[in-house]
């Protein structure tokens, strides 16, 4: 069971297609976050460019956060096409992103 929510997920999602307007939002979002839930965030960011499958869900937050040298808003705002990762990952753990997103709105 993952700590953070698809709402925040797909929030991140969101912000981060408007990134040029939002940049300073979406780093204050990410950085309120807790460890876990931003290793979790990364994670779901990995599985959606499929550089780790769904099942190595566990292995990834691990990885995320051993591997964590940079401020995570940095990394991830660095992260070319971070609001697709992010829908795939969410869709990839059965969660669809498309639902959570038209809630927020």
């Amino acid at each position: 069971m993952l700590e953070i929510s698809a709402r925040k997920v797909a929030q991140v999602a969101m912000m981060a297609r408007e990134l040029g307007r939002a940049e300073g939002e979406l780093r204050a979002f990410i950085d309120r976050m807790g460890e876990d839930e931003q290793a979790e965030l990364v994670a779901i960011m990995w599985i959606g460019r499929d550089s780790f499958d769904v099942e190595e869900l566990g292995e990834a937050i691990r990885t995320a956060k051993a591997e964590a040298s940079t401020p995570c808003a940095d990394y991830l705002i660095g992260t070319p096409h971070l609001s697709d990762h992010l829908e795939n990952g969410l869709d990839a753990l059965g969660i669809s992103a498309e639902d959570v997103e038209n809630d927020l709105m």
